[in-house]
């Protein structure tokens, strides 16, 4: 697997004029480009995944689905009916619900998400009553118990689930909250550098602002992914 099959951007705007450039100069660089609430809902989800596939994008459908299981099975069927490459669940909404959507999953794959990468211990503790690590744990193994194809974590809770013999090589660890030491860690606060997190365990990276919007000294978003691709190059 060669480097920019880790590499998943967040596509974090509200217009397709603002995704058209991205998508066209960095799809031959990454695997592909999440796409979540504020674009799905400012311009409608077939259309923005339409758009992405028609320039050369794979989609990862970031509906984060938390409902009744019946509702979760109706919309991933539906995110399934666009052809995205994979969507996600919230691990919170219950095992029925994930089982629900596996059901439905077509050819797609589905993640659960499990704590949010912006919540401190604080947050955790006050919505779920537990630490983080506790609760991804949990929340991993229910996703690994209803058929998810793995989670979406922090890179913190890597070295945790790696432990678990029963996940195996092929339950994906898609992680978020990665930034390289030269980006901003911005509202992220359990965060690691791409290379931390490849060899910790994951099997691929959201990155959104450290390549959307990267800092003048680094360049273009094509020159970002590509200094991105090389520090992940180190460690494979």
């Amino acid at each position: 697997m060669e480097a920019k099959d880790k590499i998943i951007v967040a596509l974090d705007v509200d217009d397709l004029d603002k995704a058209k450039s991205l998508v066209e100069s960095l799809a031959p660089h990454v695997w592909c480009f999440k796409v979540g609430l504020e674009l799905l809902t400012a311009v409608g989800a077939p259309k923005v995944v339409e758009f992405v596939r028609s320039l050369g994008g794979e989609v990862f459908y970031d509906g984060k689905f938390n409902d009744i299981p019946n509702t979760v099975a109706a919309a991933s069927k539906a995110a399934v009916g666009l052809g995205v490459k994979m969507f996600n669940v919230h691990a919170s909404a219950g095992i029925d619900a994930m089982i629900a959507a596996v059901q439905n999953r077509g050819s797609s794959l589905v993640l659960a998400v499990t704590v949010l990468t912006s919540f401190e211990e604080n947050n955790a503790y006050l919505t779920f009553g537990a630490p983080s690590k506790a609760k991804v744990l949990q929340f991993a193994r229910d996703a690994k118990f209803a058929g998810c194809d793995g989670v979406i974590c922090s890179p913190q809770e890597l070295e945790l689930l790696g432990k678990q013999a029963n996940f195996g090589n092929v339950f994906m660890k898609v992680v978020a909250g990665v930034r390289p030491v030269w980006a901003a860690a911005n509202d992220q606060k359990r965060i690691m550098t791409p290379a931390e997190a490849i060899k910790a365990g994951a099997t691929a990276l959201v990155i959104g602002r450290p390549i959307t919007k990267p800092p003048t000294e680094i360049g273009s978003p094509v020159d970002a992914v590509k200094k991105i691709s090389e520090e992940i190059a180190t460690v494979l």
